[in-house]
């Protein structure tokens, strides 16, 4: 019934302005305006839908996970733009950069202004 149906992801954010700023200006995405939110076109992808939620409550997993070639240059670029890297200890564990470094891929984690969690993802 679904099989061809067009599909999208969507998540909330608090303030669609902070999240604009946020994926066009410092993450450098493309994306488009409505009345009812931010439509992120990401390469190669259907686009992604951000919407304005009064009660919102961050994510507690990954929403958007970028890939990347060479993940250092990627989080040098997201530090110089003022974005943290989250530190993690345990399975996870991070280390002083933020990079996790022990499954096959190196991946970091970083926060929307909303709180909702992004990654970048380095595949080897």
């Amino acid at each position: 019934m679904l099989r061809q149906a067009n599909a999208f992801s969507s998540f909330s954010v608090n303030e669609i302005s902070e999240a604009k700023d946020f994926y066009n200006e410092t993450l450098g995405l493309e994306l488009k305006e409505s009345e009812m939110g931010l439509e992120l076109n990401l390469a190669g992808q259907t686009a992604v839908f951000i919407y304005s939620k009064p009660n919102h409550v961050p994510a507690t997993f990954t929403v958007l996970n970028f890939k990347v070639d060479d993940i250092e240059n990627a989080v040098d670029d997201l530090i110089a733009k003022g974005v943290r890297c989250e530190q993690y200890t345990g399975e996870i564990q991070t280390d002083e950069k933020g990079i996790f470094r022990g499954s096959g891929s190196l991946i970091a984690w970083f926060k929307d202004p909303a709180g909702n969690i992004l990654s970048l993802i380095q595949e080897f």
